[in-house]
């Protein structure tokens, strides 16, 4: 029989066999780094979109804090008129007001007695005076019970002046709520009823 040598073919085929080998190794470890480096990229892109996403957010969010700052500063603004047009709407209200109560202030005050003093406390009036004698003082206690723009007098003090024949006085009187709600309505208090 003849001898055939199939080494060599044996050879060449395992060198075939390790060359196709070590290609597919190097392909797979290409299209791996290929594939990697593809993910990375994406990943890449996907961050830069998100950052850029959140700097327009960002940005956004700014302009709406200064418009917010803008809107609390108006309606501050807002807020301090509208206390300015009550305190102003209020003093026209009153602006009458004063006039009835110096005018009902004459009305009640009987003869012999004068006024050195008034001041007004919200609703309540403090009158400090001369009279000729304790009978004025109490007259014009009177006269202010029956007004309609005051009401409840009461008496701090009263003591001899400087001569025997006078009288110092200081008493307390509260501005009429009842008169307060008719000069809304009438513009003059109801003094039928008075002399």
């Amino acid at each position: 029989m003849a001898k055939i040598n199939l080494l060599p073919w044996r050879q060449e085929l395992r060198k075939e066999q390790q060359r196709q080998f070590l290609t597919l190794m190097g392909l797979s470890v290409v299209l791996v780094l290929v594939g990697i480096l593809a993910v990375h990229l994406q990943y890449a892109r996907l961050i830069g979109k998100q950052e850029d996403r959140n700097a327009f957010l960002t940005d956004h969010i700014r302009k709406v804090e200064a418009e917010i700052k803008e809107i609390d500063a108006l309606a501050d603004k807002k807020d301090r008129l509208l206390a300015r047009m009550e305190i102003i709407q209020k003093l026209q209200r009153n602006r009458p007001e004063m006039v009835r109560l110096f005018d009902e202030l004459v009305r009640v005050l009987p003869e012999g007695v004068h006024l050195s003093a008034l001041k007004q406390t919200n609703r309540m009036l403090k009158m400090d005076g001369i009279a000729q004698s304790n009978a004025r003082v109490s007259a014009f206690m009177r006269n202010i019970d029956d007004s309609d723009w005051l009401a409840d007098p009461k008496l701090e003090i009263i003591e001899v002046g400087k001569d025997e024949n006078t009288r110092k006085f200081s008493l307390r009187a509260k501005q009429s709520s009842k008169a307060l709600g008719e000069s809304d309505n009438a513009g003059r208090p109801n003094n039928a009823g008075r002399k």
